[in-house]
């Protein structure tokens, strides 16, 4: 018998492989009949409303306070800034998150699903109160820190930002951790890789994502972004043999994640694992 080469493989996983992207609001997730996942991944609007680039040189045309304001002086990242719920968007985690097993094999082993928001400090404390209110009793927060900050224009001001955070929601059990034996601390490099496309303005590196990915779940386990954008969490997903399932309401940015970040001819099928 021939034994199938790596390259057949990668293909075979990659055509077996689920990855549906759809434009349309999460709430009407009743009517796509998708899995329950393992883990959600959402960044959700920041809530910075018209100040969106109010840090940022790309205010200003060219980047230059002598060319004027860009389109981009105040206006927001997402049309839905002022109109997200945050309420269902808790309410449909909690119900689209796997059952919590009722006991685990041994000390230390668990199936149970995580979600994990990335989202402005100050909304920090606001999300775990939500949250509670819908039954994730349990959450710990994450750090991800950059080489540079975007608030160039505040730099002779006051001290720059330059960390992202998350946080990690879950039910009663602490979910699935694959840590292979090393201790992992709550914050990480923010890791970009430039190959991939860049397509949405806050969009998350692939990295980054496909490192949450593999602490939380296993190849097959179904991963789900409720507020996809570019598709990267899908992506990343994918690249790690995991199902995935997204929805974005903007329907451009739907249209460009399909066509630059999720469709075949942009994968390399090497990188698949």
């Amino acid at each position: 018998m021939v034994r199938p080469s790596k390259e057949w493989i990668k293909q075979h996983q990659l055509e077996n492989l689920k990855c549906e992207l759809y434009c349309d609001n999460f709430e009407n997730y009743k009517s796509y009949g998708i899995p329950k996942a393992q883990l959600i991944i959402a960044d959700i609007p920041y809530n910075v409303g018209a100040d969106a680039y109010g840090s940022s040189v790309e205010w200003y045309q060219d980047g230059d306070i002598k060319n004027g304001e860009s389109s981009k002086a105040n206006s927001t990242f997402f049309n839905r800034d002022v109109s997200f719920n945050v309420v269902n968007f808790m309410k449909f985690g909690h119900r689209m998150l796997k059952k919590e097993p009722k006991s685990t094999a041994k000390r230390g082993a668990s199936e149970a699903p995580a979600m994990i928001v990335f989202h402005a400090y100050e909304q920090t404390h606001a999300l775990e109160q939500t949250a509670k209110q819908v039954g994730f009793k349990h959450s710990y927060p994450l750090v991800f820190v950059k080489k540079s900050s975007s608030q160039v224009l505040k730099a002779n001001m006051r001290i720059v930002g330059a960390c992202e955070y998350a946080t990690v929601f879950y039910r009663d059990r602490l979910p699935k951790f694959n840590n292979y034996g090393q201790m992992i601390k709550n914050w990480f490099p923010w890791e970009v890789d430039s190959t991939y496309p860049k397509i949405h303005p806050t969009q998350k590196p692939i990295p980054v994502l496909k490192r949450l990915i593999e602490i939380f779940t296993d190849p097959g386990d179904v991963v789900i972004d409720p507020c996809a954008g570019s598709g990267a969490t899908l992506r990343a997903a994918m690249e790690l043999g995991r199902d995935s399932y997204g929805f974005e309401v903007e329907r451009q940015m739907c249209e460009k994640a399909k066509k630059y970040m999720l469709s075949s001819g942009s994968m390399d099928l090497l990188s698949l694992v």
